[in-house]
C-alpha cells in the first residue's frame, strides 16, 4: 500500500521474463461463440480453443510492450491487449476498440447470409478466454495454480498513467504510483497478505477502496466500449442478440475480500455487490450474461480453497435479475455424472436460464453410460425451460 512504496516480492512463479511469447492458450482478440437461443438451449463445443492474437498484433506488442497486460513484477500477457490503450492508436495506426469492431464488421458482411436464422446470437469476447476480466491467473508456465489468489494486472504505462491521473483527481497523488505491494503473489492465499487479510486487510482501507474502484471501473468501461461497437455493427440486425461472459471466480469466495475476483477485476467483496455494475452495463445494449460453473455443488469443493460456487452463482443471478438482462451458463469442468447434471438442471429452472453451453465434446462423453446421462440431461434442460 501506498506509504511504503518499495517493489514488491516476486515469488518465482511470478517472476517470468519480460519478454514472454504469446503462448498456446491465448485467444484472438475479438473471439465470438455462436449458439441458437431458446427457452433453455443446449451447445456442445468441440473443446475450448487456443487461437493466439494475430501476428501482426503481437508484432505491434513486441515493438511496445505496454500493449500488453503487465504484472508487479513485470511479467507480460500476451493473452489480450492492454485496455489502457483501448482508445489510442496503438496497433499499426488504429486503436484496439476500432480494430474489435472492424472485426466485427467484417464477420457480419462475410456471414450476412446466416444471421438472424443459423447465427441468433454473437458472444463478444472481452478479455483472456474471452471473458470479461483481466489475465490475473495465468495457467501457462506454472505461473498460478488453483486455488491462488492471482495479481493485479495494471503495471503497463497506460494503465499506470490512467491510476496516476485518478489518484492526482482523488486529492491523493501518491496513490498513484502503482497498485498494492503487500498483495502477495499469484499462489498466495488471502491471509497470508496485508492487503487481502480478514481483519484489518488493506482492500477495506481507503486506499484500498480508491484502487479497487479505479480498477474494476476500467474494466468496465472497456466491456462498454467492446459493446457500443458490437451494438453498432449487429444492433440492426433482426434476430442476433449479445452476450457477454464473465468468469465464475468462486474460490475464497467464503471469505471477506474475495481476493481472486478484486485481481480480476470483479469489485466483489461480503460487503459489495461487484456484479450488478457488470449486468447494468449489460442491460444498456440488451446483452446476455454468460456465466460459469453452474454445475458446482459447495460440498465438492476443497475446504482449504474456501470456495463456495454455488453462492457465487445466486449473487450473479440476483443482479442480472435487478438489471433485467437474460443469464446464460455454462459448466466449468468436464462432467459426465448425475449429480452435476442435476445441479445444472437444477439451476436453469430456478434462476430462468436462457441458454446453457455444454463442455466438452470428447471420447468421454461417447462411452456409453456418459451418452446415457447425457442424453436424459438432454431432455430434462429441454423441459426445464
Amino acid at each position: 500500500m501506498p506509504g511504503s512504496r518499495s517493489r514488491p516480492s516476486c515469488p518465482s512463479t511470478s517472476a517470468a521474463a519480460t519478454s514472454a511469447t504469446p503462448s498456446s492458450e491465448a485467444i484472438s482478440s475479438d473471439p465470438f461463440f455462436f449458439c441458437g437461443v431458446c427457452d433453455i438451449c443446449l451447445l456442445v463445443f468441440v473443446g475450448d480453443g487456443s487461437i493466439p492474437l494475430p501476428r501482426w498484433v503481437v508484432e505491434e506488442m513486441d515493438k511496445d510492450q505496454d500493449l500488453a497486460y503487465t504484472d508487479q513484477c513485470g511479467r507480460r500477457s500476451y493473452e489480450y491487449v492492454s485496455l489502457g490503450c483501448d482508445d489510442m492508436p496503438v496497433l499499426d495506426g488504429r486503436t484496439p476498440i476500432r480494430c474489435y469492431t472492424d472485426f466485427m464488421r467484417a464477420f457480419r458482411d462475410h456471414f450476412a447470409a446466416f444471421l438472424g436464422d443459423t447465427v441468433v446470437e454473437v458472444q463478444v469476447g472481452m478479455g483472456p478466454a474471452g471473458e470479461l476480466r483481466y489475465p490475473s491467473y495465468p495457467e501457462s508456465e506454472g505461473t498460478w495454480a488453483f486455488p491462488g489468489i492471482g495479481a493485479f494486472q495494471c503495471y503497463d504505462k497506460y494503465l499506470l498513467n490512467s491510476l496516476k491521473m485518478a489518484a492526482e483527481a482523488a486529492g491523493n497523488p501518491d496513490w498513484g504510483l502503482g497498485g498494492p505491494t503487500d498483495a502477495g503473489g499469484y499462489n498466495s492465499r488471502p491471509d497470508d497478505t496485508d492487503f487481502f487479510r480478514q481483519d484489518g486487510g488493506g482492500w477495506d482501507s481507503g486506499y484500498g477502496q480508491f484502487f479497487m474502484s479505479w480498477y474494476s471501473r476500467m474494466l468496465l468501461e472497456h466491456g462498454d466500449r467492446v459493446l457500443s461497437g458490437a451494438a453498432s455493427v449487429f444492433g440492426h440486425e433482426p434476430g442476433v442478440h449479445l452476450s457477454v461472459k464473465v468468469a465464475g471466480i468462486h474460490w475464497h469466495y467464503d471469505t471477506e475480500s474475495h481476493a481472486p475476483e478484486l485481481t480480476a477485476g470483479y469489485y466483489n467483496t461480503r460487503r459489495r455487490d461487484g456484479y450488478l455494475p457488470i449486468a447494468r452495463m449489460l442491460g444498456r445494449y440488451g446483452a446476455v450474461l454468460n456465466f460459469t460453473c453452474v454445475e458446482m455443488r459447495d460440498q465438492e469443493q476443497p475446504r482449504d480453497a474456501r470456495c463456495r460456487p454455488e453462492g457465487l452463482v445466486w449473487r450473479v443471478a440476483a443482479a442480472a435479475r435487478e438489471a433485467g438482462v437474460g443469464l446464460a451458463g455454462e459448466n466449468a469442468l468436464p462432467r459426465y455424472d448425475d449429480a452435476a447434471h442435476d445441479q445444472v438442471v437444477a439451476t436453469a429452472r430456478e434462476e430462468r436460464m436462457v441458454a446453457f453451453t455444454y463442455l466438452r465434446m470428447g471420447l468421454d462423453l461417447f462411452q456409453p453410460d456418459n451418452w446415457r446421462r447425457f442424453a436424459s440431461f438432454v431432455t430434462r434442460m429441454s423441459q426445464a425451460g
